[in-house]
């Protein structure tokens, strides 16, 4: 790998950085502009962390932090090291952001609806553009994930029913009306996110072209633990053959496979298409 792969893979990796911390800092303007002040929560352990808040006065940045610790743990062991330092950048960046914002003017106040769609468009927004970038803001979406591969019900379903037990939570502190909001506000931050990093519980099939199948299929077993498969093709033109490389991975993992393919070959030819659903086989990763 040459020193122009080695720079551009660093600067990609450090525009992936940036672009999450400005997710955590959209997420915190969104809570601290629209939804803290007009009593209204968010879901995940973010809205956990605004309850714990309420009821013991702690700064609301520390609890995001302290609750989100252990979910961070689980995404590095089960989902790899770049998930979990892009997520620490956010999450922190959150936190920090959450602190710095508590006094600044409301921007919404009020009007029930206009809160819950302009706070609900912001922190999905924030939130979504996390996790284009390969980071998440909110342990409850990384637990989703990881017992999708292990419980026959999709990633968006858990989330929602996840999220039943914190409006719960919510509803002791800003009352039923306040959990409704919430929920709402909640669900219209659900579908930014889909549409910002093109739906959370999907898949993706990654086709590479590339003269190094052998080491790129093994790079992404090493640091994905995700099997390929080869097949070789014929370009029409120069009547050439190609070993083509296939892999289907899951949206979380999207931006460390670009990763590996920018350091192994630079030059591959890939396509990435949208899987609406994976059967059969075994798509759970390989654990030693």
């Amino acid at each position: 790998m040459g020193k122009k792969s080695d720079k551009k893979l660093l600067t990609m990796r450090i525009i992936r950085g940036i672009m999450v911390a400005i997710g955590g800092f959209i997420t915190a303007y969104g809570l601290e502009a629209v939804l803290i002040p007009n009593n209204v929560s968010d879901g995940g352990v973010t809205g956990l962390s605004i309850v714990g808040s309420q009821w013991t006065g702690l700064q609301l940045g520390i609890l995001i932090t302290l609750l989100n610790i252990p979910f961070i743990i689980l995404g590095y062991k089960q989902i790899g090291k770049s998930f979990a330092i892009y997520s620490i950048i956010g999450i922190a960046t959150l936190a920090i952001s959450t602190n710095l914002m508590h006094h600044i003017p409301t921007i919404v106040q009020g009007d029930t609806l206009l809160v819950t769609v302009v706070g609900g468009i912001i922190i999905g927004f924030g939130m979504g553009l996390a996790l284009r970038n390969g980071g998440a803001l909110d342990g409850i979406d990384m637990l989703a994930v990881l017992l999708a591969k292990r419980l026959p019900f999709g990633t968006s379903d858990l989330i929602l029913f996840l999220n039943m037990f914190v409006f719960i939570i919510v509803s002791t502190v800003f009352g039923f009306q306040g959990a409704i909001m919430s929920a709402i506000a909640y669900f219209i931050a659900s579908k930014v996110i889909h549409i910002i990093e093109e739906g959370l519980s999907g898949t993706k099939t990654f086709t590479i072209i590339t003269d190094k199948p052998e080491e790129l299929a093994q790079t992404i077993y090493e640091r994905l633990q995700r099997g390929s498969t080869f097949k070789t093709v014929q370009g029409s033109y120069s009547k050439e053959d190609f070993q083509e490389v296939s892999c289907v991975v899951n949206r979380l993992e999207e931006s460390k496979m670009k990763e590996i393919i920018q350091e192994i070959d630079p030059k591959a030819f890939v396509t990435i298409v949208d899987v609406s659903e994976v059967r059969g086989g075994n798509f759970t990763k390989h654990v030693h």
